[in-house]
């Protein structure tokens, strides 16, 4: 999408003030780097559970606390306010704190499009300066959403109100084409910086650009920059090697990972922290080599680097995936005797792990612990508990569960209609299967290529081919986009 197509006016780009509202520079980014009477028009506005008692999905089941409530319709209202002044023969003149205010907000939701409207706005102001901090923010939430396409055009946006690029610009701008995948612009734009006086890359810069190499599995590409690195005499700082840590666990390199942490010790600028710590025990644990888990961690302990939660989690969860009931049972009796309190994820994994297990006994003992404690369920907990008693055939728990939902604050997700929908399928409930569709459609709950699939095996299932057919003529025609509407009926999904 090019930027001038989202408002007609966006690209007059006069020469006018960018956020006084407080920065974040790529410093710090670097470092703190989901009625049966009905005549059958598909999806109605409306659904209506006709089984099991259970209420319409659409009252109850998406409260928000007061305070977040508040905030979030404080946040929408600011930004749609300001979005619809622009359309107004005043909006030239409009008060500075209410755009950078809804700028900000729009740029820390990641609300892109939103984002680049209210900066078009911003610079028609006649009390408009252009800033780099601005252009720094946009383009480091551009990386975040994996706009590399636009973050180069709001860069020539940006040279062409005559601002000299800084060098947090140009990282963001290096962020944004390396997270996104374009390591070739990214490379160029480091390059490009080499030719700018005063501009020069340091290491907040090429620690994103190893990063993003990191996530793309290539370690090729991250000698050569450590090479040059060294070359220029810039010393690596805990992120980087962090990062390069983190690169190697997760591609399984073990051997690779090792020698980063014993060149870590040995540069002697930087010592191993509690994130190298957990990148080399998730590393080990996730490869199942439990040995070389546990030694390291005595190893750390020796270092003088304490665990934290997220440590002991990701214990938790790879003795759980390899059915070492007994010591994922000891890693939390040793929170306990810590005084680490089990958080939501911890409960989330145990349940996980014991609802794939088919352990479903236990996975409720520990489902009925987290309530008694007072840790609140959420998505992913449910998501657990109804994939575990669809597999087990007991769908009265799954209609519980429903129940619990209903009555909870719970904001669902797509994963979740998954889980539920597959249950009711796999129990040969298609008629409910088909209401809660339409539910997570009511909901704002994109189907994806799971949902479908879902739907697919139940109606394939069940012999009901014809229904599979069209499903599937729908997602091939129209890329995932459609237009449902039915009711409960013998024939599953009207598909038009």
């Amino acid at each position: 999408m090019d930027i001038h197509l989202m408002d007609s006016t966006c690209l007059t780009w006069a020469s006018s003030i960018s956020s006084t509202a407080p920065i974040m520079n790529s410093m710090k980014f670097l470092k703190h780097s989901h009625n049966n009477t009905a005549p059958n028009p598909l999806f109605p506005l409306r659904v209506e559970f006709m089984k099991r008692g259970l209420k319409p999905l659409s009252s109850g089941i998406q409260k928000d606390c007061n305070k977040d409530l508040s905030r979030i319709l404080r946040t929408e209202a600011a930004i749609k306010g300001v979005e619809n002044k622009g359309k107004s023969w005043k909006h030239r003149q409009l008060w500075p704190k209410a755009v950078l205010e809804a700028l900000d907000e729009a740029i820390k939701g990641c609300r892109w499009q939103a984002a680049l409207k209210i900066f078009a706005l911003l610079r028609k102001q006649h009390w408009y300066e252009p800033r780099c901090q601005t252009y720094t923010k946009i383009l480091m939430m551009l990386g975040k959403c994996r706009k590399p396409e636009v973050a180069g055009q709001i860069f020539e946006i940006m040279l062409s109100e005559g601002l000299r690029p800084t060098i947090d610009v140009y990282t963001a701008l290096v962020g944004a084409y390396g997270l996104s995948g374009s390591l070739h612009q990214a490379f160029r734009t480091v390059e490009d910086m080499k030719s700018v006086i005063d501009c020069e890359p340091d290491i907040y810069t090429y620690t994103i650009l190893i990063r993003s190499c990191a996530k793309l599995q290539r370690f090729d590409l991250i000698d050569h920059v450590l090479s040059e690195i060294s070359y220029l005499g810039i010393e690596c700082n805990n992120v980087t090697y962090n990062i390069i840590i983190d690169g190697y666990g997760k591609a399984g390199m073990f051997e690779d990972m090792e020698n980063t942490l014993a060149d870590m010790v040995e540069s002697g600028n930087c010592q191993p922290d509690v994130f190298t710590m957990n990148s080399i025990i998730g590393a080990y644990g996730k490869g199942r080599k439990f040995d070389k888990m546990e030694t390291w961690y005595d190893e750390f302990h020796l270092m003088g680097v304490k665990a934290d939660l997220k440590t002991f989690n990701m214990m938790i969860k790879s003795y759980g995936k390899a059915g070492m009931y007994e010591k994922m049972q000891s890693v939390m009796d040793f929170m306990q005797r810590r005084y680490f309190s089990p958080t939501i994820v911890t409960y989330n994994t145990v349940i996980d792990v014991f609802g794939k297990a088919g352990e479903i006994e236990k996975m409720d003992k520990h489902f009925n612990r987290m309530k008694h404690l007072g840790v609140k369920p959420n998505t992913v907990t449910y998501c657990s508990l109804v994939n575990a008693y669809g597999k087990a055939g007991f769908i009265d728990k799954v209609d519980s569960i429903m129940r619990h939902v209903e009555n909870s604050d719970v904001v669902l997700d797509t994963p979740f209609f998954n889980s539920v929908i597959s249950a009711y399928g796999q129990a040969g409930d298609l008629e409910k299967m088909d209401e809660l569709f339409l539910a997570m459609k009511e909901r704002n709950c994109e189907p994806d290529s799971i949902t479908f699939a879902c739907l697919m095996q139940a109606y394939n299932a069940h012999g009901m081919t014809e229904a599979a057919k069209r499903l599937e003529n729908v997602m091939l025609t129209d890329n995932g986009s459609f237009d449902i509407g039915a009711g409960p009926s013998s024939n599953g999904l009207i598909l038009q």
